[in-house]
């Protein structure tokens, strides 16, 4: 497993909100909690491969939204934020070495964080960094490669992510107060705790649930399950509207 990752860049401070209010990052401390992750992800085997760093970009470190990887394709997004596509090339040129690529272009926008792969089902949140037209252009470019499509609509947070993630092979965290729980019918859902809304983003490497600190309950809860959980510290991150599968994008070798 290779896990593609960018630096946290100083810039990081002028990142783009849409659902959070502006509070003070401090730098220093972010950077730390992502080399913190990256860590994380080599313990679990990954092979951390590091994008050119693009300190002009505030929101570069969240690699995820760039790309849509599957086993024989790499979907290249359009994100939607203007200020975000510019972030797209570098990735492009890593991913190029490992995939065949195809692209998501005007007026499509489409952000990774919105796109949730469970076996062939590909669940796409419609955001609004996620338009109709992105959403359409990712079903023609999948269906040859036997994906099917579900379209999940969103309520007060920026991308499906935000709000319901993969935790096991057929189970599911989420907060239905921002994602409407039936496109999941017939999958195992666990509800993050009610004070803790920001828990349903977790990063599924192999068996291990990579999970932010900030969320204990949830973290106690999955871990009832039985779950092997891997806490990482993310807060300042989070304060730009990121969680944890928003920093890597995770592409498996052959």
């Amino acid at each position: 497993m290779i896990a593609l990752t960018r630096d946290v860049p100083p810039s990081i401070v002028e990142c783009e909100l849409t659902h959070r209010s502006r509070c003070p990052i401090d730098v220093d401390r972010a950077i730390a909690q992502h080399e913190s992750y990256q860590a994380t992800l080599a313990s679990l085997g990954c092979t951390i491969l590091r994008l050119p760093a693009a300190p002009h970009l505030p929101d570069s470190v969240f690699v995820e939204d760039t790309a849509v990887v599957l086993p024989d394709i790499a979907i290249i997004t359009r994100p939607g934020a203007e200020s975000r596509r510019p972030e797209t090339a570098s990735m492009a040129e890593a991913l190029s070495a490992y995939r065949p690529l195809a692209f998501v272009e005007a007026p499509g926008t489409l952000d990774g964080g919105d796109v949730l792969r469970i076996g062939s089902r590909l669940f796409v949140g419609r955001s609004l960094r996620s338009n109709t037209e992105g959403i359409r252009q990712l079903a023609a470019l999948v269906a040859p490669h036997y994906f099917d499509i579900i379209t999940v609509d969103l309520t007060g947070c920026l991308h499906l992510k935000s709000a319901v993630t993969q935790v096991g092979d057929d189970t599911l965290l989420i907060n239905r107060a921002w994602v409407d729980a039936s496109p999941f019918d017939g999958m195992a859902l666990i509800d993050v705790e009610a004070d803790e809304s920001g828990a349903a983003n977790a990063l599924l490497v192999g068996e291990t649930v990579v999970f932010p600190a900030a969320y204990p309950r949830t973290r106690l809860l999955l871990e009832e399950y039985g779950f092997d959980v891997r806490i990482v510290e993310a807060d300042e991150l989070e304060k730009a509207e990121a969680g944890v599968t928003c920093c890597s994008v995770l592409v498996t070798q052959a």
